[in-house]
């Protein structure tokens, strides 16, 4: 017998729940300035996959960064490209604010 979702009721070969949870997410992408004027590019509001999200970021820039408190941080200035790998990745540009 197929699994069933707890959500919405629906098997969950056809379960649409994750996506909707995704095009509810509201991203904001944000600099912050840290010890001796180092840039940190800030990432919230992904409730899904921050780690593997921020590995793969990490990886695409060419940076360093890490994944604590709910939020991703990178290393350097990188609000442009983020929301360019975010929109290739299925997010929306509604959901994205860039500050």
């Amino acid at each position: 017998m197929n699994e069933v979702c707890p959500k919405c009721g629906l098997p969950k070969e056809i379960c649409v729940c994750k996506e909707i949870e995704k095009q509810q997410q509201r991203i904001r992408i944000f600099v912050e300035k840290r010890k001796w004027g180092k840039l940190m590019t800030i990432i919230e509001g992904i409730t899904e996959g921050q780690k593997e999200l921020a590995s793969e970021l990490k990886t695409l820039l060419g940076c360093g960064g890490t994944f604590k408190e709910n939020h991703i941080e990178l290393q350097g200035d990188h609000r442009k490209k983020v929301k360019q790998i975010l929109l290739k990745k299925g997010y929306s540009e509604d959901q994205i604010e860039v500050v």
